[in-house]
């Protein structure tokens, strides 16, 4: 994106949240949004109602990881030193222990072809239905800094479907060359109020919040793909490209969102989401996974769930200290 006039950041993942899934407040799980494509075949073993539940775990940690990532800046800025250690080393357990988890049991990485098809359907959603929705929408509602930075996404999610299809070419006819990525413009998200007003804008921007913090955890892992397939020049496109979306695109969208507030907000924050995912979400996933026979992914659950209970008594010793 190249939003020279706005900046801020995310916590969703992409809109993400199966049908049954239970509601999550703030930084838990979002409910899902058209667009997002279906995960390779190690997936497709497992039954219907566990895949959702593992794509909104992958949600769900792609945006803790995103927001606890601001809310370490934040913790920086405000002279809290340790505070910013614990946000930061949450958000890298949320990111390279529990998404990626999730994405292994999904089987979300494919081949380097089936992984630039993905993300080609996602950045068209993207391009050409939900950021000119988001645009439509909030200018209609009078937001006119949201309804800008929604149509400047809309053309970078272009701008990258189209290096992603250029990528696809070279990678499988061998003829012609993978792009350089876009450079990300990136944006700094201070802590602040929400800058929009309608309240039609304020869920367009969680739902972009947290798609633009699962593409970048997904174009991660497609680069650390790319790399052990030998192809230096995509995993370089992932890289740049996952950055656009964390430091830029998220990132503004956070400004507008009010997402990142004073530490002890993003503390008590943290901790009720983390609570609810302990004692609410992942013990009802391990359920129904365990209901129907998908004990791995039971298994995987039920360790989530007592993690997500040490991380919300970490950061309630946290907030003790600073009181």
């Amino acid at each position: 994106m190249s939003h020279r006039s706005i900046r801020t950041l995310v916590v969703g993942l992409c809109a993400l949240a199966a049908t049954a899934a239970p509601t999550a407040p703030a930084l838990a799980l979002a409910a899902p949004t058209g667009g997002q494509p279906t995960p390779h075949t190690a997936g497709r073993a497992l039954q219907a109602r566990t895949i959702a539940d593992l794509t909104t775990t992958m949600q769900g940690e792609a945006y803790a990881h995103a927001a606890y990532s601001l809310f370490a800046a934040e913790a920086d800025r405000q002279g809290l030193p340790a505070v910013a250690h614990l946000f930061r080393t949450t958000a890298q357990t949320e990111l390279n222990e529990h998404l990626h988890e999730a994405a292994t049991l999904l089987g979300m990485v494919g081949s380097d072809a089936a992984n630039l098809r993905q993300a080609i359907d996602g950045e068209t959603y993207e391009h050409e239905i939900m950021y000119r929705r988001f645009a439509d929408q909030a200018q209609q509602d009078g937001d006119l800094k949201a309804a800008e930075l929604f149509r400047e996404l809309a053309a970078d999610e272009g701008r990258h479907r189209d290096a992603f299809r250029t990528a696809l070419t070279a990678v499988t006819t061998g003829h012609g060359a993978v792009p350089a990525p876009m450079k990300a413009d990136v944006v700094s998200v201070p802590a602040g109020l929400p800058k929009v007003k309608a309240a039609r804008t304020k869920a367009n921007l969680d739902t972009a919040l947290h798609g633009e913090a699962l593409a970048h955890a997904k174009y991660m892992l497609f680069a650390a793909h790319a790399k052990q397939s030998g192809n230096a020049a995509l995993a370089r496109l992932w890289e740049g490209t996952a950055m656009v979306e964390l430091r830029e695109h998220l990132a503004g969208e956070a400004v507008l969102a009010g997402l990142v507030r004073a530490t002890r907000d993003n503390l008590d924050k943290a901790i009720t989401g983390e609570r609810h995912e302990a004692t609410m979400v992942y013990p009802g996933f391990a359920e129904r996974a365990t209901a129907v026979g998908d004990t791995t992914a039971a298994r995987f659950f039920r360790d989530t769930a007592a993690d997500e209970a040490r991380h919300a008594a970490a950061f309630q010793k946290a907030l003790d200290q600073l009181r």
